[in-house]
């Protein structure tokens, strides 16, 4: 803890950066003819080669993407760097208000491991606007370690309150503005807040948190309340289960009984998607495992001690379908 404390500053985002565009400082003048070509080749050679940074010199930039951080990875990135030294470069920009300082695009964790073992950091030299630092910082965690549906939903929320067009959060968390207006949706429902006490929870995808969202608006419940149940939680479980205790704090408030439907399993996530487990209201026990992903749901059924569901549902799935159907339910809701 005592690691994240000093560090915090790196690991948050800085002020958010406003969408503005590229303006020639006061008193400068655009070189022409040969000095303007020789000038450019030096500002291309430099961006790109590597230099080597003291982490210390390097600010926090652009929005906040993590809702939490995960010792383990920072652990095992900590030992592949003193072993086989720093193999993928960070991307910084000067700093637009600080003379020889920097503002990280993405790298953070590095960087904090390079702080940690007392070295330079390599990393590529970049003049962006604040724009596109938003950009490269929400395309380069897509493309890497994919946030968690919340994660992404609360950096949305961040590009919104910074005055981004939905066009610009599209292209930074690679979505189309249908799921954009959603994450928006969810997050006003929640609130910040409580968003960030609970954390990424990356085993919980989006209809677990709009299951959320929902009780909070219909009930208008007190989130001040749903906060403090996180809080008995503790800051050391797992964001998961805090999520867990949080819905399910908000169905007792709501049926007066606890227990929400579908909790979502202990298992870490097995690549892309998002795994939870259904359980009988009766017995308490598994009927099925569920695995969600963008263009497929998968659902795993034990054989034993099913006394035969699995077989049943098989057969009668296309009835089923067919008075799901009749209701006229949209797949999208």
């Amino acid at each position: 803890m005592a690691r994240k404390n000093l560090l915090q500053g790196l690991m948050e985002g800085g002020d958010p950066p406003a969408p503005d565009t590229a303006k020639s400082k006061p008193g400068q003048r655009p070189l022409k003819g040969a000095i303007g070509a020789v000038s450019q080749s030096i500002e291309a050679l430099k961006a790109r080669s590597l230099l080597d940074l003291d982490p210390h010199a390097i600010d926090a930039g652009g929005l906040q993407d993590r809702l939490e951080s995960d010792d383990a990875e920072d652990s095992a990135l900590l030992a592949s760097i003193r072993e086989y030294g720093q193999q993928v470069p960070v991307l910084v920009r000067p700093h637009p208000e600080v003379e020889g300082r920097f503002q990280i695009v993405y790298g953070r964790r590095r960087v904090l491991a390079m702080r940690d073992l007392g070295q330079t950091v390599k990393a590529l030299v970049r003049e962006l606007d604040d724009t596109a630092l938003v950009m490269a910082q929400g395309q380069e965690n897509t493309a890497r370690r994919g946030l968690s549906f919340i994660e992404k939903a609360n950096f949305a929320a961040q590009m919104r309150d910074a005055d981004y067009d939905r066009k610009a959060m599209c292209d930074a968390l690679s979505i189309d503005k249908t799921v954009v207006s959603r994450m928006l949706a969810i997050v006003d429902r929640i609130g910040a807040d409580l968003i960030h006490l609970i954390g990424a929870a990356p085993a919980v995808g989006r209809d677990r948190w709009g299951q959320l969202a929902t009780l909070i608006e219909a009930q208008d419940l007190d989130t001040a309340t749903l906060a403090d149940v996180v809080h008995v939680q503790g800051g050391d479980t797992d964001s998961n289960d805090r999520f867990e205790a949080t819905l399910k704090e908000a169905y007792r408030a709501v049926t007066g009984t606890g227990g929400a439907p579908i909790p979502v399993s202990n298992k870490a996530k097995s690549g892309p998607g998002t795994r939870a487990s259904v359980t009988s209201s009766t017995t308490g026990t598994v009927i099925a495992t569920v695995l969600s992903k963008d263009d497929k749901v998968t659902l795993t059924f034990p054989r034993e001690g099913s006394g035969g569901f699995e077989d049943w549902l098989t057969d009668n799935l296309d009835q089923i379908h067919q008075s799901w159907a009749a209701r006229g339910t949209s797949s999208d809701e």
